[in-house]
């Protein structure tokens, strides 16, 4: 996979482009957010987590759909289960992963962060194809947006405490910081 820096878009992962987004207020990007999702929840390979972002998800198919059905997100990045990425916005447009949000006091996470979506739920554990493709991705961004430090990498539920619990207790952040720090994924 390669970011192209002037498109935003990553080569050699699946394009699956969403109306979701809107342009940065600022040409700034210096937060990474990690989130999963699985759509009907705990249910994995289904493709509905692309339907959603691309307000295409038939509410009828599951009593969850219900809930979700009047809500426009997008993500910037989706992994699946098998390590697969599939970019939904430009990493220069602003996604719609946060909601509302702060880091270090900022509000409005989404003006200048990019999120990454990890299939999978709070409490069931990411696979190593996802762990290798996270980091190798992360290593694409922060080539990119050198702001992206390791410190400026978080979890949904860092940047909306008591609202959001993701990547949740299952995500192995000591992993994930250590193969970055130590070349794993390329």
């Amino acid at each position: 996979m390669q970011l192209d820096p002037a498109s935003g878009w990553c080569q050699g992962v699946q394009l699956c482009p969403s109306p979701n987004f809107n342009a940065r207020p600022a040409n700034e990007v210096s937060l990474l957010v990690i989130h999963n999702i699985s759509l009907p929840p705990a249910q994995f390979a289904t493709g509905k987590v692309q339907e959603f972002f691309q307000n295409r998800l038939d509410v009828t198919e599951h009593p969850y759909f219900a809930g979700i059905a009047d809500l426009r997100v997008s993500a910037h990045f989706l992994i699946e289960r098998d390590g697969k990425v599939t970019q939904f916005v430009s990493c220069l447009d602003r996604a719609w992963h946060a909601g509302v949000s702060s880091f270090e006091g900022r509000e409005g996470c989404n003006d200048f962060s990019l999120g990454i979506e990890l299939e999978g739920t709070d409490d069931q554990p990411f696979s190593d194809a996802q762990y290798h493709a996270l980091v190798a991705l992360t290593r694409q961004l922060q080539g990119v947006f050198s702001a992206i430090t390791t410190q400026r990498i978080c979890g949904h539920s860092d940047i909306a405490p008591g609202r959001k619990t993701d990547p949740g207790p299952a995500f192995d952040w000591p992993r994930y910081r250590r193969a970055l720090n130590e070349g794993e994924g390329q």
